[in-house]
C-alpha cells in the first residue's frame, strides 16, 4: 500500500470516528492526541530536531487550546475555572519547552494531561450523553 494510499485510508477513519463519538469519547480523542504529541515532541528534543519538535508542540498547544473552548464555565463551576487556569499554564511550559527546547517542560504538561485524561476515565459515559460538550 503506498504513503498517500495509507494516510488517506487513516484521514477517512479518523473522520469516521469523530462524527459517531460522543462529546466524552471526543475529550478522550483530544487528550490522547495531545499526549501523542508530546512524545513525539520529546523525542523530536532529544534528536534536536527543531522542525518536528515546533510542530509537535504546536500541535499539543493547538489541542490544549480546543480542551480549553470546551470548558462550560457555567455548569462547571470551580472546577472549570481549574482546569481553565491549568491550561493556561499547560499553554505557557509549552511555548517555553519550544522556546527553550526544554523536554522537562514537555514532561511536566505529559504529567497533568495524565492526571486529567485519568480523571476524565472515571467520570461516568452514560453522564455525558447529551448534544452538548461535558462540562470539564
Amino acid at each position: 500500500m503506498n504513503i498517500n494510499a495509507l494516510k488517506q485510508y487513516k484521514s477517512v477513519d479518523l473522520r469516521a470516528s469523530i462524527e459517531s463519538a460522543t462529546p466524552h469519547h471526543l475529550i478522550t480523542m483530544l487528550l490522547g492526541g495531545a499526549q501523542e504529541a508530546l512524545a513525539k515532541a520529546a523525542g523530536a528534543i532529544e534528536r534536536k530536531d527543531i522542525g518536528l519538535r515546533t510542530l509537535q508542540l504546536n500541535k499539543a498547544t493547538d489541542i490544549v487550546m480546543n480542551l480549553k473552548g470546551t470548558l462550560n464555565h457555567e455548569a462547571g463551576g470551580e472546577l472549570s475555572a481549574n482546569l481553565d487556569r491549568l491550561y493556561d499554564y499547560m499553554v505557557r511550559c509549552l511555548y517555553e519547552a519550544n522556546r527553550d527546547n526544554d523536554e522537562s517542560k514537555v514532561r511536566e504538561v505529559r504529567g497533568l494531561l495524565s492526571q486529567i485524561a485519568e480523571g476524565w476515565s472515571q467520570i461516568a459515559v452514560s453522564e455525558h450523553h447529551t448534544t452538548s460538550v461535558p462540562a470539564v
